[in-house]
């Protein structure tokens, strides 16, 4: 019997990533890849071509060309990515179009990689946290938790994945430890003493392909996954483990973080704050033990350090790069 397609939307990137490599990698377990992605000529699409993935040019604004993309799929991982152009109304819209591919085709089994809609929590009129984008209070959450209803409503057989920040941040997107005026290093959250969910991104994938092996199992249920739930003390204490120098928490305001001026550093800042405002819901819905089951080998944060510690900059590595 012919082995089950299974269309990765985002194939190059975190999620989608990881979720095609766990595929390629199981050579007998029964799927076979169909990377989706905007560049077929890109490095990462190369890559995954010369692993052995069928890699397809979809446009997810594009309701016509996932439909292509998706036909004789018999799962697909769906996923946005809203740093890309800050709108959750094109997020939105982006998910619709996927979902109605997914019935358009057949889909037996979507997953849609999603989050909470904050003001289910922190309704607009409240203000607590500042409204942003005119409709939302964690925009880059909000997009995608409205954006279930598009799945549902369609009937669209779909898991709902709940995520987690991802580790990978220290790296790439300027969260790791940065000198104070005092002189120490410090990572910088506004989360005070409570626990944030946190995951290696490759485990998302990972996770995924297990859901898509169990079958109906988790056909019409929400799934969240995290590798560890650590306050910004103990992330601190295992980066300075992990880094041989002594790297502090530095808790501000939610306010503060708000005021850093870095693109999407209010809607960063709301998302802290809610995290950290409903931790007892936020890291209940990221079950350890679950993720733990699902993904026998799932990183905790001191296994991720352990592989990743030489790749998060500081400033002192800056200084040494530029010769000063």
């Amino acid at each position: 019997m012919a082995n089950k397609i299974i269309a990765v939307v985002g194939a190059t990137g975190a999620q989608g990533g990881g979720l095609c490599r766990a595929i390629l990698k199981d050579k007998n377990g029964g799927y076979r890849v169909r990377a989706l992605t905007r560049n077929t000529e890109s490095v990462k699409a190369k890559e995954l071509e010369k692993m052995g993935a069928e890699v397809v040019r979809v446009d997810i604004g594009d309701v016509e060309s996932l439909k292509r993309a998706f036909h004789g799929a018999h799962g697909a991982f769906c996923v946005t990515f809203f740093w890309e152009h800050f709108s959750p109304e094109k997020e939105v819209a982006e998910a619709k179009n996927m979902a109605i591919a997914a019935k358009n085709t057949g889909v037996e089994h979507a997953i849609w990689s999603t989050l909470e809609d904050t003001r289910n929590w922190v309704p607009l009129g409240d203000n607590r946290m500042p409204t942003l984008h005119g409709n939302y209070k964690v925009p880059h959450f909000d997009g995608k938790g409205e954006a279930n209803r598009a799945f549902t409503k369609l009937g669209v057989p779909t898991t709902l994945l709940l995520t987690s920040f991802y580790w990978e941040n220290l790296i790439y997107f300027g969260m790791g430890p940065k000198k104070g005026p005092d002189g120490n290093l410090y990572i910088t959250l506004p989360m005070g003493d409570k626990k944030l969910p946190g995951i290696a991104s490759d485990d998302i994938g990972k996770c995924a392909y297990a859901i898509f092996r169990k079958g109906r199992e988790f056909l019409g249920k929400t799934v969240g996954l995290a590798g560890d739930h650590l306050t910004g003390y103990q992330m601190a204490a295992s980066l300075t483990k992990a880094l041989g120098k002594e790297i502090r928490y530095n808790d501000v305001s939610p306010e503060a973080y708000r005021g850093f001026g870095f693109p999407g550093a209010d809607d960063l800042g709301n998302m802290f704050q809610f995290k950290r405002d409903f931790e007892n819901y936020f890291c209940g819905a990221r079950s350890l033990d679950f993720s733990r089951a699902i993904n026998p080998s799932m990183h905790t944060f001191e296994t991720w350090l352990a592989e990743n510690k030489d790749r998060i900059p500081f400033e002192e590595d800056a200084q040494r790069a530029s010769g000063e």
